[in-house]
């Protein structure tokens, strides 16, 4: 097995006339990211995060609970995932916490291959961003 991404687990993508392999992205509750270029369970990450859940940046909204994905279901290459601390499963996403985590991800992403991957507009930052300009709007 070792380091080697077999070509019927990894999608390639074609994006400004580069070749890149899509990976699994999992921002961890420090920030750091981890990749992975083959399909791997949420259980297999779970186990050695054990306080925490993982949840699809697809799927979470303000003011909603953050979906947990199941430990059976498979990470999908080209999704970003967080690991979010067991003690905020019950709590609604709020603005401010949306931010953080967007913070997070933009900030472990920029360290990623330093321009060599495209940079993807993550959705919750434009729905962060969409919040936060629309508040500042109403304000003035």
């Amino acid at each position: 097995m070792g380091n080697c991404a077999s070509p019927q687990y990894t999608k390639e993508v074609v994006v400004g006339g580069r070749n890149w392999i899509s990976t699994t992205k999992i921002v961890h509750t420090d920030g750091r990211l981890q990749e992975f270029r083959q399909p791997i369970r949420a259980s297999n990450v779970l186990s050695l995060n054990p306080n925490s859940f993982l949840c699809c940046a697809e799927s979470m909204y303000i003011g909603c609970h953050l979906p947990q994905v199941p430990d059976e279901e498979e990470l999908q290459l080209g999704q970003l995932y967080f690991l979010i601390p067991l003690s905020k499963s019950n709590i609604p996403l709020s603005l401010q916490e949306l931010c953080s985590l967007a913070s997070k991800a933009d900030a472990s992403l920029s360290q990623l291959d330093k321009g060599l991957a495209p940079k993807k507009t993550l959705p919750f930052l434009d729905r962060c961003g969409t919040e936060i300009l629309g508040q500042r709007s109403s304000v003035l």
